[in-house]
């Protein structure tokens, strides 16, 4: 079911909008396009949730045509659980940041932002990836952190006033760095918005997750979560080239927005949109040549620390490897070879899944299952991560009951991480041991892939799929919406050779094997 609203409270442009989604094979005709998917008619957990507020709305409701249209209210949702985030962290905020031992870990709030304040050289003036941190060492001499990001602390360390104690500088950093972030999530949550045509409410499942209120400001990763949400709502709306800008700017806030050119190279090559392929390859390497060129010739050193830095890291905390290194009681030699060995086995599988699906995988889908990947085999896997997935999950799977089981596994993941850490540090060990801890790796760990199944499964099947069941096509996929197939493999191409078959000889294969009917000759006058 779907409920009325013009295409501007969604904010939908253009005349492809004007069209009615194709229907999937077997599938009934999708809903026309003026309407707006309401996630309380077709989820039963998001109807049961909405009696909070007087259950879902009527078959006459004009939602969006009031001031409060889809993105503003988003907004306002963002904000409000950002700041209750905030509020959570105030016994850190007050003092536990500022103690030796673990009390930032026993009260769960803590953040990296103010520790590095001081540890990488902002509270001295020092400028990152120029100016050497006093008192490093070895790998971490500099800022290791991307580009974009080392701008954006900055940016936060010029903004925070400068007289008062250390203490009241770092507090002030935590809140000027907290507000950005926070509008970093109001900018992902209006381009989740604007992603998936007639289903800007899905946002809602970004803006209401627990795992922003817990992880929004641990560290930075809300600035490249929201430039690759804003890239994938600029690719939904047809705009390639600006889409492969922003996923440039995402690369050089954090690596792992680059991921999502492997979908789009998968999903243009069976498409044959080779053109719109090269807009986005452009527009991203330009845009992160024009962030990173500058530090690279300034301080090659202070830029490549970052990379120099992931390289040579070990297992760490949150990983698998961390179980198997901890388990085996030594170290692994050759980490790197491996998740590399597995990044592209994984990566080769899930091309092979994008070329001989049934259907073509929307990009959400891909999108989700290579990051999905990343943070699988990576070698650590800090609380944070999870708001990298967040935006994809909600692409890829908009049911509340999948996404609230999968962040249900990311809850108790940070608090076991934070437990733990207060075990090993606090003199006390208070919290959570070692095989206590194992088995919040391990929850998150089948959380995930519990989500990766169900994506699958929609490839495969696409009448399971959450976005598809209606006959729509790939709302979030621009030109690769209703765009016909030109290279397929296995079971797609298997199927489309079928397809063709039954279209030319629709008496069956028989008809093929009859002699031709010749017509009778003229008589002759």
């Amino acid at each position: 079911m779907t409920s009325s609203a013009p295409d501007e409270s969604a904010g939908l442009t253009g005349p492809s909008d004007a069209v009615g989604p194709v229907p999937a094979p077997g599938a009934t005709a999708g809903p026309p396009p003026n309407t707006v998917v309401v996630p309380a008619d077709e989820d039963p957990v998001a109807a049961a949730g909405s009696e909070v507020i007087g259950g879902p709305p009527g078959r006459r409701a004009l939602l969006g045509v009031s001031w409060w249209i889809p993105a503003r209210f988003l907004a306002l949702v963002v904000i409000v659980v950002s700041v209750l985030g905030m509020v959570r962290d105030l016994p850190c905020y007050n003092q536990a940041w500022f103690q030796p031992g673990s009390p930032q870990y026993i009260h769960a709030c803590y953040s990296d932002i103010p520790h590095l304040f001081s540890g990488r050289g902002f509270a001295a003036g020092l400028h990152p990836y120029v100016d050497r941190i006093p008192g490093t060492s070895g790998d971490l001499q500099y800022l290791e952190y991307p580009v974009l990001t080392g701008l954006f602390m900055q940016v936060a360390a010029w903004l925070t006033p400068g007289g008062g104690s250390q203490q009241d500088q770092e507090q002030w950093f935590w809140a000027i760095n907290a507000g950005l972030l926070m509008a970093c999530a109001v900018v992902a949550a209006v381009a989740l918005s604007r992603t998936h045509r007639r289903r800007p409410w899905d946002a809602l499942l970004f803006a209401l997750a627990p795992v922003l209120l817990l992880n929004g400001t641990i560290n930075w990763d809300l600035l490249a979560v929201a430039l690759a949400a804003v890239a994938m709502a600029w690719w939904a709306g047809s705009r390639p080239f600006r889409a492969g800008v922003f996923i440039g700017l995402a690369t050089a806030a954090k690596l792992y927005p680059l991921l999502l050119i492997g979908p789009l190279l998968v999903l243009c090559w069976r498409a044959g949109k080779w053109r719109e392929f090269r807009a986005v390859l452009g527009g991203a390497a330009g845009a992160w040549l024009l962030v990173n060129l500058p530090i690279m010739l300034a301080n090659w050193q202070g830029w490549s620390t970052f990379y120099v830095f992931s390289n040579h890291r070990a297992e760490d905390y949150g990983s698998f490897w961390l179980i198997v290194m901890q388990n085996r009681g030594v170290g692994l030699e050759h980490l790197n070879a491996y998740i590399a060995a597995l990044m592209v086995l994984g990566c080769l599988a899930i091309t092979w899944l994008g070329l001989s699906a049934p259907r073509r995988p929307r990009f959400a889908q891909l999108a989700f299952l290579v990051v999905a990947l990343f943070v699988l085999v990576n070698k650590v896997y800090s609380p944070q991560y999870a708001l990298w997935l967040l935006p994809l999950a909600v692409l890829a799977r908009p049911r509340w009951r999948d996404l609230l089981i999968w962040q249900a596994c990311e809850v108790l993941y940070t608090l076991g991480i934070w437990s733990h850490l207060g075990f090993v540090v606090g003199p006390k060990q208070h919290g959570i041991g070692e095989a206590w801890y194992h088995f919040a790796i391990v929850l998150h760990l089948l959380g995930t892939l519990y989500l990766v199944g169900l994506v699958v499964r929609d490839i495969l099947l696409p009448d399971r799929d959450p976005v598809r069941w209606d006959g729509s096509d790939d709302p979030s996929g621009g030109v690769l919406d209703h765009a016909p197939d030109v290279f397929v493999v296995g079971t797609a191409r298997r199927l489309r050779e079928e397809e063709s078959y039954a279209a030319y000889a629709p008496a069956g294969p028989e008809h093929w094997l009859r002699e031709p009917e010749l017509p009778e000759p003229a008589e002759k006058a």
